[in-house]
């Protein structure tokens, strides 16, 4: 089972490890799905006293219901142009960020991260997360609550996009509802625990948020990902990965550890606890050396078949 000090331990020590990279990724995060978006409110005036005030009482009826319409038309203009930007691109955004965070869990991530969705299956992640949007709407409805059940429920959805950009919607929800079967509460309590960060970076003019707060708590919520991962689908096997045994573009392993080693995200290195002495060679992943190990072939390296186990 996870606990919060363990997950933030791990991020603080992850985005040490990166920190530059991730304090950029955690600002595009912020700009593009972080927190809500105020609505400067206006007002109108009708004083005829007034010569710079607007005075209704002297517009006709044809007159006024122009007017109603124009602003009824500049209304669904802007409504369309902000709900076009946030689901072709800023929630194709949100999927390479949490990306980038989880990458980060394994090896130090780069910045190309973030433009991973749209490479790859793009109109199905902007289908998923419209889809997770929509759905935690109506559901806010019903008296809000049920919204923000909803809400943590699907709170994964953009981490098992980021690994498995292919993923069917209906699979892609049942997967975060497994995960966060349990589990909701203690990730709402989890983001409350920032909420003393928050209130000193106000503080600060942001300043704090942007250069610690942010990325350490976005990280932390990767680590929870990674977690809820390994506890729902066992032994941190990557579930989502089509081919067993094998390393893939995104810099993870994917099968169940042959050797029962670990990869060690601060030194960048495998480490194998095998007492033969193995290493892990981290120039070229599909090769292990051996060291003191009797060397089954010629060339002196371990064969590596799809299964994922070591001959």
């Amino acid at each position: 089972m996870w606990t919060r000090a363990e997950l933030k331990n791990n991020a603080k020590e992850f985005f040490k490890y990166n920190y530059w990279k991730m304090v950029l990724a955690a600002l595009v995060l912020s700009f593009v799905g972080g927190g809500g978006g105020g609505v400067s409110a206006g007002y109108t005036r009708a004083n005829t006293d007034d010569a710079g005030g607007f005075n209704f009482s002297g517009m006709s009826p044809a007159e006024l219901g122009a007017l109603a319409v124009g602003v009824l038309v500049a209304v669904i203009v802007v409504c369309v142009v902000i709900g076009a930007l946030q689901w072709f691109v800023f929630n194709p955004l949100i999927v390479g960020a949490q990306r980038f965070f989880v990458v980060s869990h394994y090896r130090k991530a780069e910045l190309g991260e973030l433009g991973f969705a749209f490479s790859r299956s793009y109109l199905n992640i902007v289908k998923v997360m419209f889809l997770r949007q929509l759905y935690t709407f109506l559901w806010t409805l019903l008296f809000i609550i049920p919204g923000i059940i909803k809400a943590y429920e699907y709170l994964m959805i953009p981490y098992i996009l980021a690994e498995n950009p292919d993923i069917d919607a209906k699979e892609a929800f049942a997967m975060s509802k497994q995960m966060m079967t349990g589990n909701k509460w203690n990730a709402f309590v989890l983001e409350l625990s920032f909420f003393g960060w928050m209130l000193l970076s106000a503080c600060t003019c942001n300043i704090l948020a942007i250069f610690w707060v942010n990325p350490y708590m976005y990280m932390t919520l990767a680590e929870l990902y990674v977690a809820l991962k390994e506890i729902t689908y066992g032994g941190g096997q990557n579930p989502y990965a089509q081919s067993g045994g094998q390393w893939n573009g995104g810099g993870q392993w994917n099968n169940a550890n042959p050797q029962s080693g670990q990869w060690n995200s601060g030194s960048g290195q495998w480490s194998n606890p095998d007492p033969q002495g193995g290493q892990w060679n981290n120039n070229n992943p599909n090769q292990w050396n051996g060291g003191s190990a009797q060397q089954p072939n010629d060339s002196g390296q371990w064969n590596q078949p799809n299964n994922g186990n070591w001959n």
